[in-house]
């Protein structure tokens, strides 16, 4: 299990370097203040990793969240990633970020024939941006980063 875990976040590491590579040589575009690596936190620990990148003027990246549990009341919490997933029909607006998420893996079965989740990203503050799952509140606040 922790093999599996330990292999998901290389691989999202690998694709988000590689994305922000070939992001800095793109020239500045109407899509820079949404581009880049967002990182949320719940707990004190991960609760999700956004890739945004712009490939030639359209918008792709994915999506990475974090299970947190913990065994009982006393307990520390913990944070295990889940599956990255690609984002589905981004626009961005100048301000906020709209995507969806595929849903199908999130619990199945009984998400196997779910509809993606529709989120909006708002832009806050410089490299600041809140998260919202419109289905589920609150927002979350993200930070943006270079890796």
């Amino acid at each position: 299990m922790k093999l599996k875990s330990i292999l998901i976040r290389i691989a999202f590491v690998i694709f988000s370097a590689c994305a922000l590579l070939h992001n800095r040589e793109v020239k500045a575009s109407a899509n820079a203040p949404i581009n880049g690596v967002w990182r949320g936190q719940m707990n004190g620990l991960p609760a999700v990793t956004l890739l945004v990148t712009d490939e030639g003027g359209s918008l792709v990246g994915g999506v990475l969240f974090y299970f947190q549990q913990r065994a009982n009341e006393n307990s520390p919490w913990t944070a295990t990633p889940g599956l990255p997933e690609p984002i589905l029909n981004p626009k961005f607006d100048g301000k906020t970020l709209t995507f969806q998420i595929s849903h199908r893996r999130a619990h199945p079965p009984r998400t196997l024939n779910d509809p993606p989740m529709p989120f909006h990203l708002t832009l806050v503050g410089p490299d600041k941006a809140e998260l919202l799952n419109e289905k589920e509140g609150p927002p979350l606040t993200l930070t943006r980063s270079e890796y």
